[in-house]
């Protein structure tokens, strides 16, 4: 098996000890975006900084997919090894929201409002045998009081 390897260019730091989205600032109306983008979306103003998010956020509202979505067009999703998982928007303070796969997927797990982190996790792999990768966020562990 290869190295592991994102599976698209530009949306996370890799490598990194702690993950960050790469997104885009606006110099003219201050507006972010995710993923980074040429021109700004409210204003037109062109390029745009490159903005590194915040890693976490809060949990803003989430869904689960409880069975495997048809391939094409979602590649890596489906098949015999199909497992369920969670997706959401994640809100980063003071930027914007994030949809995003995460780690879990159990209702009673999930709740509006926790706070939760960027983390990279295993997507498949590629033909040369790579092991691609992809970002989720994951529930934040309390820590005890």
């Amino acid at each position: 098996m290869g190295a592991s390897a994102p599976i698209v260019d530009g949306l996370f730091t890799w490598p990194a000890d702690e993950p960050r989205l790469l997104g885009g600032r606006c110099g003219a109306c201050g507006t972010i975006t995710f993923p980074h983008q040429s021109g700004c979306p409210k204003c037109g103003a062109q390029p745009l900084e490159e903005h590194l998010l915040a890693r976490r956020g809060r949990l803003w509202a989430w869904t689960t997919q409880d069975f495997p979505p048809p391939a094409p067009p979602f590649a890596g999703a489906g098949g015999r090894d199909f497992e369920p998982f969670g997706v959401g928007y994640v809100e980063l303070p003071g930027e914007l929201r994030v949809e995003a796969r995460l780690t879990e997927h159990r209702p009673e797990h999930l709740h509006i409002g926790m706070e939760m982190e960027l983390v990279i996790v295993p997507f498949g792999t590629d033909e040369d045998g790579n092991e691609l990768v992809t970002f989720a966020f994951r529930p934040v562990e309390s820590e005890p009081a």
